[in-house]
């Protein structure tokens, strides 16, 4: 006689929004992009941990290989939790020739991100700071090449970007910290 598999019910941080979520999109098309998004987004740290995914697995009935694969598949959702403040820098060709490598590589020291701790390779990186304040990533492409080198802090697409812009960008985002230094 075949056993049957018993698997004890998940308990999970949010787990009454995330039921919310799923059944706001309960028989909506595309619906797994739409609740891992607001799921995400209500994560303080932006980012779907993985006893997440198997719950939204779980409660859709949506095979977790494919919950799996949709996460790691679109940019947007993130596996690892995320600083305060994220900045974007794309690595398309016009940004490349435009020196948005300087602008990486700039932006490592000033935030002390040391090459080895990031997840992804130079193209498509994403490096968090110790202190959690910011996250640093690349894209492929913002589709904004009439901009280049164009660079995305919390969702703001900017243009024309040197390094003395994006250390304006920065100073904005934390005074205290052009004060320590």
């Amino acid at each position: 006689m075949a056993s049957a598999t018993h698997h004890a019910p998940l308990h999970i941080e949010n787990q009454d929004f995330i039921d919310g979520v799923i059944a706001k999109y309960q028989d909506r098309p595309g619906r797994l992009l739409s609740i891992l998004e607001e799921v995400q987004e209500n994560n303080p740290r932006k980012y779907l941990p993985l006893e997440v995914l198997d719950y939204v697995a779980l409660k859709t009935r949506i095979p977790t290989a494919q919950v799996f694969s949709v996460a790691t598949f679109y940019a947007l959702f993130n596996l690892q939790p995320q600083g305060e403040n994220t900045i974007c820098i794309c690595r398309g060709t016009a940004c490349h020739t435009r020196g948005s490598r300087n602008l990486l590589e700039r932006l490592k020291l000033e935030l002390g991100l040391k090459e080895g701790e990031e997840e992804g390779s130079a193209d498509k990186l994403s490096l968090t700071s110790a202190d959690g304040k910011y996250t640093l990533r690349t894209v492929a492409c913002f589709g904004q090449c009439a901009l280049a080198p164009v660079v995305e802090v919390n969702h703001s697409i900017l243009g024309h970007v040197n390094e003395q812009a994006l250390q304006r960008e920065i100073d904005a985002l934390d005074p205290e910290r052009k004060r320590r230094k």
